[in-house]
């Protein structure tokens, strides 16, 4: 319909230029978007107001002698073409379209809102990348939720979408922890005491002349693995952390297709960049490093005085890495906006290396989570990982539910509802800004958050329930007067369209939003089940809306349950 109202404009003003009511000039973009407000029609556009400089009139003048000639055009989908200050044009669609929209969702399903623009495509999303031996503090489940919704938005357009994650296992963080696990002797089946001593070491490091000396000789002896003591201790607190990680990622609904850890691509990275020092890469002051400059961008370390592989250099070896064993159409990257930089400097040292990888690596960057006690970090031993937070969140929902519903509720469902919260605070808020997570707000039953659209949801599927144990139908011919819901679930697929092209989950959470809210609503004024002319058709829509909330949701990554 967009394209259609794009083209109408178009030949009306050609057409007002043949009939010599307005001058000849190249015809510009015609823009044609959703109203902001659902009473001011289907479809507007701001054409007067591109055209008024040319035509040296008045905006409002030069829509009017547009909808006169657009009223020409006997679209019969289009009921309605009007005039809105400063010069906007509003098209109303007819109602016919929108019983068609309803019978579609409740045919199509689950699969409702889904495109194909991406089929036959092959997209490599890489995100979460929590470090072993460190805690997965709330950075990695923003992270997680913004990566899993991100995968879910691409496959819904039919790409095949690889989802990997990459992780730290080698590095000083991890010689931290093991100079303090081996110091105090600390239990290597406890991933949280495991998380703690990377604290004490990192604390050590920046206190202790001594400690840091210790420390740098457990990197180096990470690295040549001859120390076969210290390299059992690694490995069993590798596979502790790592369980523990995977326990995290069942409860929120990620499972990922691949893994990637530092200590199988450094050496790759290292000989990458030992191969283009002359070239890509100079020498400075016995380390190797890339001049941003020449680019733009900064200068970065490579290669250590010492010989060791920073980041960087890892990164080079995953690149390439990924690039053989997950052949892709794009590579997206999703961390926080603390590595844009960092980011932008090692792609461009990609590129270079590799030239085929030009315009195929996209770096997606999001803000960060804030609590009441502000930034966190895992360098410091008051880190709110990303557990305790879902532990506190499923403490809420139990006790929330517990004061709505008499009986017993599962624990799937508490588990859904906490993780609902957390999910939805974060989503909620476009990538690039931070997010302050309020518990109570996140976990409201009434406020502008995921369980108060899964509550919605469950109360659709009640109504449902009702409708089936008292025989009635959901198959309507007649047409109800159309009203705001209707026209909301019609946006459904574009929204979706627009998220995925955007990066933009936060189109979808506040669309559901929107909708949860206007069904609320329309329940509060219409009794759905009662004896009407209607009724088949109120349940129709029902059940549209449960439909398209339940989709969303789930391109969100959040469940829906049936009760609540």
């Amino acid at each position: 319909m967009k394209k259609k109202i794009e083209k109408m404009i178009s030949v009306a003003i050609v057409s007002l230029q043949k009939n010599k009511q307005w001058s000849v000039f190249d015809l510009p973009h015609i823009s044609v978007e959703r109203p902001k407000s659902l009473t001011h029609g289907d479809w507007m556009t701001n054409i007067a107001m591109v055209l008024a400089k040319k035509l040296k009139k008045n905006p409002l003048e030069i829509a009017g002698e547009l909808v006169e000639e657009l009223q020409k055009n006997d679209d019969t989908l289009i009921t309605e073409i009007s005039v809105a200050a400063p010069g906007y044009i509003n098209f109303t669609l007819d109602a016919s379209l929108y019983s068609k929209t309803i019978k579609e969702i409740n045919d199509t399903g689950d699969a409702y809102g889904r495109g194909h623009i991406l089929e036959g495509k092959t997209v490599c999303v890489e995100y979460t990348q929590p470090n072993p031996f460190k805690p997965f503090h709330i950075g990695h489940l923003m992270s997680n939720t913004i990566g899993e919704s991100i995968v879910r938005l691409i496959s819904a357009q039919g790409a095949r979408v690889v989802r990997v994650n990459y992780q730290g296992d080698i590095g000083p963080h991890v010689a931290k922890a093991l100079w303090a696990m081996r110091r105090d002797d600390i239990s290597l089946d406890d991933a949280e005491l495991i998380g703690k001593a990377y604290a004490t070491g990192h604390a050590a490091y920046e206190s202790d002349p001594q400690a840091k000396k210790e420390i740098d000789v457990l990197n180096k002896a990470i690295y040549t693995g001859d120390d076969e003591n210290l390299m059992v201790l690694y490995r069993q607190g590798r596979e502790t952390t790592l369980a523990a990680f995977e326990k995290i990622y069942a409860l929120l609904g990620t499972t990922f297709d691949d893994s990637f850890f530092e200590s199988n691509v450094w050496e790759r990275g290292r000989a990458i960049v030992k191969e283009n020092t002359g070239t890509i890469f100079e020498e400075s002051d016995g380390a190797v490093i890339f001049s941003g400059e020449k680019y733009d961008l900064h200068t970065r370390v490579f290669i250590t005085s010492n010989g060791l592989p920073t980041y960087e250099a890892k990164e080079l070896g995953l690149a390439l890495t990924k690039e053989e064993k997950i052949p892709a159409d794009l590579y997206l990257i999703i961390t926080a906006v603390e590595q844009e930089q960092y980011f932008r400097v090692v792609t461009k040292a990609i590129e270079l290396i590799m030239p085929s990888l030009i315009g195929r690596i996209e770096h997606i960057s999001h803000g960060m989570m804030q609590l009441m006690t502000g930034k966190m970090s895992s360098r410091s031993g008051n880190v709110v990982t990303g557990e305790s937070l879902i532990k506190d969140a499923q403490k809420l929902a139990g006790e929330k539910l517990s004061d709505r519903v008499a009986t017993d509720i599962s624990t799937v469902t508490i588990d859904a509802i906490a993780v609902a919260g957390i999910k939805f605070s974060i989503l909620k808020q476009s990538l690039g800004k931070n997010i302050a997570y309020d518990q109570d707000v996140a976990l409201s039953f009434d406020g502008d958050s995921g369980p108060y659209i899964q509550y919605t949801y469950a109360r659709c599927h009640s109504i449902l329930s009702s409708a089936q144990e008292q025989g009635f139908s959901d198959d309507f011919d007649e047409n109800e007067l159309i009203g705001d819901l209707e026209r909301l679930l019609e946006r459904f697929t574009e929204v979706l369209m627009q998220a995925m092209k955007m990066r933009a989950p936060h189109m979808v959470a506040q669309y559901i939003l929107e909708l949860a809210q206007e069904f609320n609503t329309y329940y509060a004024k219409i009794r759905i089940l009662d004896e009407s002319d209607h009724r088949s058709y109120r349940i129709a829509l029902v059940r549209a809306t449960a439909h398209v909330l339940k989709n969303g949701l789930d391109v969100l990554g959040i469940k829906a349950p049936e009760r609540m």
